[in-house]
């Protein structure tokens, strides 16, 4: 158990400012770190959120420290808190660019009550009832960390549950069946809606042919938590150097030697944090362990009252829908319509026009009032994907005091809490819940049919993200 101070920097900077712009065809898979003090991407919650609050500076000498947390995003901004507000324990975040910089400030905001993008009844196949009840447990607690983390921080929280919209009939089969199941062997009261009320009560999605309502599900503005998170983390004693990424990881015994532009950190414990903006040669045991993956998001300018009818918006709820390769959106407190789903597959056609063009016609069969609606802001961004779907908070070897919190598959916006929770319990060796098995094992290599597990297959994760999309986009609106 690590207990006393660290010995970091003092110097304080407002929102450090960024040394070069940001690059738009930065790929986790190609690039050795994600950059070196990049600025923002241009995101509506950048845009939004304010003036960013003070920092501590990148690195600017060689320090010695207890915990080192890799990743100044939710999860790494968490960590520090349950460190500090639990344990005492006052951390060391390094960032390589700016705080909130990766997934933080490039998703749509939508907390749902799900730690990955497996069903509730996918965790029973795979393991078992009893342990998919202490999930969904789990899960449940998770959201009530989210909440209690949340409070008092201007995040603009909407409480309006989650629905998840049925895209086409076929659809509505195994939604009716996941809800069925949901009730009555999870106790969780989720609401089955036909058509007719989804247009009613909730939205005018032209898709829609039926939705299942949960409880649970909080929007929120990704920018404006982020920062939140950092001035609570630094109230409460730690320290986050942006423009600091790690450059080189050696271990001398128990010290981990990590070296940064502006000098090296040693510490006894590390905790990554990096989510879909993870270097594959940041350390071995995380390398060819995550498929990164982009999703694209749009924000509109603000609808007209009419055009908020037209498309028959009765909530600010988070939304998604049915389709495997999702889309997901909402209407913003400022009536401007955000919505994303997934994109390229390599950072360098991420820019490209025709995701952008595709986004917009998935948004046009939901709401084709919107016909011509201005975007003022598109953006596109990394996602970690686990090869099983499940996120993992771990420690990989018992005899090296490095952690992980990697693998949300897009569901990290509440998840980030709960994870950030268990991995400050871990580094403090107060670890009680190490048997459900997205803390009890590693991520796991890419498999072949779930036969077996091996890095080698590393290499061809694009090519066969390539031909599963085409076989999804078939599946979701061709078959």
């Amino acid at each position: 158990m690590v207990t006393t101070d660290n010995a970091s920097l003092t110097f304080q900077a407002p929102g450090t400012a960024p040394l070069r712009p940001y690059d738009p065809t930065y790929d986790p898979l190609r690039h050795p770190t994600p950059g070196h003090g990049c600025d923002y991407a241009a995101t509506y919650w950048v845009a939004t959120a304010g003036e960013p609050p003070a920092d501590d500076g990148p690195v600017s000498q060689d320090i010695d420290v207890d915990v080192v947390i890799i990743g100044a995003g939710l999860t790494g901004l968490s960590t520090a808190i349950f460190l500090a507000k639990e344990y005492g324990i006052r951390a060391t975040v390094l960032e390589a660019n700016r705080v909130g910089w990766g997934c933080s400030m490039r998703n749509g905001g939508q907390a749902q009550c799900n730690p990955g993008q497996l069903k509730r009844s996918e965790w029973i196949d795979r393991y078992g009832l009893e342990m998919a009840l202490r999930l969904h447990a789990e899960c449940r607690e998770g959201m009530e960390t989210f909440k209690g983390l949340i409070e008092g921080i201007e995040c603009e929280p909407q409480h309006s549950g989650h629905l998840l919209i049925a895209h086409h009939e076929k659809a509505l089969p195994e939604l009716e069946q996941e809800a069925e199941l949901l009730r009555k062997v999870f106790d969780y009261q989720v609401q089955l809606l036909d058509a007719e009320a989804v247009k009613r009560d909730w939205v005018g999605d032209q898709e829609a042919a039926g939705a299942m309502r949960e409880p649970e599900g909080i929007g929120i503005h990704p920018g404006k938590l982020a920062f939140g998170y950092l001035e609570k983390a630094r109230s409460l004693g730690a320290r986050v150097h942006p423009l600091s990424p790690v450059e080189g990881w050696t271990t001398q015994g128990d010290v981990h030697h990590l070296k940064t532009p502006g000098g090296v950190v040693k510490a006894r414990a590390v905790a990554i944090a990096t989510g879909g903006y993870t270097s594959p040669s940041l350390h071995d045991y995380i390398r060819s362990r995550l498929l990164p993956i982009l999703s694209n998001t749009f924000v509109t300018r603000p609808l007209s009252q009419e055009e908020i009818e037209a498309c028959g918006f009765r909530s600010h709820g988070i939304i998604t829908d049915t389709r495997i390769l999702r889309n997901y959106y909402r209407l913003l407190p400022d009536r401007r319509l955000q919505f994303g789903s997934r994109s390229a597959i390599t950072g360098r056609d991420a820019p490209s026009q025709r995701h952008e063009d595709k986004l917009v016609e998935g948004m046009l069969r939901k709401f084709p009032a919107l016909e011509g609606v201005r975007l003022d802001y598109s953006w596109w961004g990394w996602v970690d994907v686990s090869h099983d779907m499940m996120p993992r908070v771990h420690r990989p070897d018992p005899q090296q005091c490095v952690f992980y919190a990697l693998g949300y598959g897009g569901n990290g916006v509440m998840y980030s809490a709960q994870a950030g929770k268990r991995m400050a319990q871990w580094i403090a060796g107060d670890a009680q819940y190490v048997d459900l098995p997205i803390y009890a094992s590693q991520l796991p290599f890419p498999n072949v049919q779930g036969l077996f597990e091996t890095r080698a297959l590393a290499p061809f994760q694009r090519l066969g993200q390539r031909c599963l999309y085409h076989w999804y986009h078939c599946k979701d609106d061709v078959l």
